[in-house]
């Protein structure tokens, strides 16, 4: 069953990763009040924003992707009737 549910994981994390994307970018704007959150190698931020950008898009992340695979394991589950991890 692994097997199966390999393309639907990949597929999963990728929707996942867009949207994690959209909902940094959404509460960046809300915490920085500009667009996107600075990336490592703009000059014209300082380390406090850099680091912050980077962990805030690291938590958002971390967890969309994993509400993203636990939904789609129990997704594979109810379709399926087994666990695809197991």
């Amino acid at each position: 069953m692994n097997v199966l549910y390999r393309p639907v994981g990949i597929g999963l994390g990728l929707a996942g990763g867009m949207l994690g994307a959209q909902i940094t970018k959404q509460v960046w704007k809300r915490v920085a009040g500009e667009g996107d959150p600075p990336g490592p190698l703009e000059s014209e931020y300082g380390w406090g924003e850099i680091l912050l950008a980077g962990a805030l898009s690291g938590a958002i992340s971390g967890v969309i992707r994993a509400a993203v695979d636990r939904a789609g394991a129990q997704a594979f589950e109810r379709a399926t009737g087994e666990w695809p991890g197991d």
